[in-house]
This record gives C-alpha cells, structure tokens and sequence, in this order.
C-alpha cells in the first residue's frame, strides 16, 4: 500500500521528544513521504509548550527538503463534555488538530463517558483527528465512534506506537480490530500515524500496516494511500 504521510510526531519542543523540526522534516525526505504533520502536545500535558508556541506557528515555512511540512498540537482531552487545553481562536489557526486522551491530563470514566467525550470532540469545528482511540485505560463504544467519525468529517488514527511492543496503551491490537471492523461497516477513513517523538520512527508504520492486512481493510479508506481524502479532513486543506 502506498504511504506518503505522517501527520502525528513530536519535536523537543513537546518536552519529551528528542529531535528538532529540521531534523524530523530530514527523516520525512529520507522516507520519501509527502506530507508531515508537527503536533506538539497542547499545554496541559507536562513539560509541553506553551500556548504562545502555537500561536507563532505561522512563522514557519509550510515546505522543508521537499517535504511539505503542516503545524499543529495534539490537544488533550480534558473531561467527558469533550473540553480541550488550547481556545478556538488558536486552533482556527494552526494547519492540523489531533484530539487525544493521556492520563496525565484525563483519567477517564466509563466506556458511556468516554465515547461521549470522544463525540463531543468530534462536533469541534478545528479537530481533525481523534489520536490513538486504542487505549484499554479508556474503554469506548467501536461502533459509535466509527459512526460519529464519519458523520462529523473527522479521521480515526492508527497509531503504529500503540501497537509497539514498548507501548504503555493496554489490549491496542485487539481494540483497534474492533475499531477497524466498524470502520469497515460504516466506510469511516483512518490515517495511520507513528506518533515519532524521535527522528528514527518518522514515518515508520510498519505494525500498523501490517494489521491493515491482517484485517482485509479497504485501501481506499486509508488516507496514507490517498491523501485526496484529507481534503474533507484537514484545516489546511479546507481554508
């Protein structure tokens, strides 16, 4: 399957990353992607930066060795009525929005409450990507979250750390091919993520792939395949 983007990593500024946006945007070139997306961590989670970093992001080149390069944050998800760490007018701003639970900013509920904090989040004019909706610490309704995807325009992710034998996300593999069978049923778009917080991992998807075929998922309903479909999806493709 063809795969020419990576719309989730972390640089130093999200404060444990180990690598700048130059050398982040070097390893995108190296892999011969298309498009890489920079979403630091929003303000709540530890040792990130702060909201003045996001607000300043238009001070960037939007192209780097080839490569063009989108500027976001990955927020987090604060409370079950679907609450976020950075206002609306710097969201409107930024190229690219992921929505994500971390426990350091959200402990969870009940699988009712969590799904309900994911489709609130979803109704968000600025959020783009739900990341990582496989974590066992954050039990969720699969179907309603395929279906609310595909009904409020916003991309599931794969996340190929989730699936790493080093991740801290419990029972991802088996959530996400529950995730990915109703995304099946209901024709709901993923993109598939490294979530890199170093250089070495950018655009690496292997695992996450692999699982793609294990489960006979629709190549057209990957936007790594098809970045076509992140016209529909994403802030900077939509303004």
């Amino acid at each position: 399957m063809r795969d020419v983007i990576d719309l989730h990593t972390h640089t130093i500024a999200s404060g444990h990353a180990y690598n700048t946006i130059n050398e982040m945007a070097a390893a995108a070139a190296e892999k011969k992607l298309e498009i890489l997306g920079i979403t630091e961590h929003a303000p709540a989670m530890p040792g990130s930066c702060t909201a003045m970093y996001f607000l300043n992001l238009k001070a960037l080149p939007r192209e780097k060795r080839g490569v063009a390069v989108w500027y976001g944050a990955e927020v987090n998800i604060l409370d079950c009525d679907g609450h976020v760490d950075l206002p609306d007018g710097t969201l409107a701003q930024l190229d690219l929005v992921i929505a994500s639970m971390h426990i350091p900013c959200f402990q969870g509920g009940t699988q009712a409450e969590n799904t309900r904090a994911y489709l609130n989040i979803m109704k968000h004019p600025y959020i783009n990507i739900i990341g990582h909706p496989d974590d066992g610490r954050y039990p969720i309704d699969h179907k309603a979250l395929a279906e609310g995807a595909r009904e409020h325009g916003v991309l599931l992710e794969i996340n190929n750390a989730s699936l790493s034998p080093n991740s801290f996300r419990p029972n991802a593999a088996e959530n996400l091919r529950k995730l990915l069978s109703c995304c099946k049923e209901y024709g709901t778009p993923v993109v598939v993520d490294s979530d890199a917080h170093v250089d070495l991992d950018v655009g690496d998807h292997s695992i996450a792939m692999e699982l793609l075929r294990e489960v006979d998922f629709p190549e057209e309903l990957v936007a790594n395949a098809h970045p076509e479909i992140l016209e529909k999806y994403i802030n900077y493709l939509k303004r």
